[in-house]
């Protein structure tokens, strides 16, 4: 199921779903992207013609965040939970790990993803990991980083280059790549390294992880001030406007 939100074409669908669908990406082959959109992106995205192209694009679209699954919901197209970046690679390595699927990691400084895929490594016996390379690639070295992943053969690409910047490298590369199935995670890998903790379980339960990491990386606050610009948007466009 599809919704429409602000022009981006989300897929409504839930956790096991999504895996599923992505296993699908995996045994065809082909080059898919996964693009796990947030409130950030989708406000940038009404002013950024580029990114709403990206989006709908790509070939799943999942509701990441409470904001995104609120504003749903305000315009009367609830989908069924968030479906999160970090949440979503988890199960993906989870299932790559019983699957022989290939996985590799690229994104965020030096060594922190080599140190996320020993973590995932020792909690999933048996991922294949294929390779990591950290984010901070000069535009010249970009060729030797694309060599790279291509001689790897990942079966999944993770990308942390943060956003929008990662969804705009997979698009302009996935074709040369060839890899089944790409998407960007943002921070996952410090999470997953240990090196940023992931807001406690409770935060993450009542819907609040954001300000989780808010309290844990203050210097976010600039970032969060989109929220409140974001959910005016929707009010405005699918309240107001609908009531006038």
């Amino acid at each position: 199921m599809k919704v429409n939100l602000l022009g981006a074409s989300i897929d409504g669908i839930d956790m096991q779903e999504t895996v599923k669908r992505v296993a699908g990406f995996v045994k065809s082959g082909k080059p898919h992207l996964i693009i796990t959109l947030n409130p950030e992106y989708l406000f940038r995205a009404q002013f950024q013609p580029r990114l709403m192209e990206v989006v709908n694009r790509a070939d799943l679209v999942t509701p990441d965040g409470v904001g995104i699954v609120w504003a749903c919901e305000v315009a009367k197209h609830p989908v069924p939970e968030r479906v999160t970046g970090i949440d979503l690679m988890l199960s993906l390595v989870e299932r790559a790990a019983r699957e022989g699927w290939r996985v590799f990691l690229l994104g965020s400084a030096p060594g922190v993803a080599a140190e996320a895929a020993q973590k995932l490594i020792e909690k999933h016996p048996g991922l294949q990991v294929a390779g990591t390379h950290h984010g901070y690639f000069a535009p010249e070295e970009e060729p030797e980083v694309l060599e790279k992943i291509k001689g790897a053969r990942p079966d999944l690409l993770f990308v942390a280059l943060g956003a929008p910047r990662q969804e705009l490298w997979i698009e302009a590369n996935r074709q040369t790549l060839g890899v089944p199935v790409a998407m960007g995670v943002g921070g996952s890998f410090d999470v997953i390294a240990g090196r940023v903790p992931r807001a406690p379980l409770w935060l993450q339960r009542l819907k609040l992880e954001w300000l989780g990491r808010l309290i844990k990386e203050p210097r976010r606050w600039r970032r969060m001030l989109v929220l409140p610009k974001f959910a005016w948007m929707v009010i405005k466009r699918y309240k107001l406007l609908k009531s006038t």
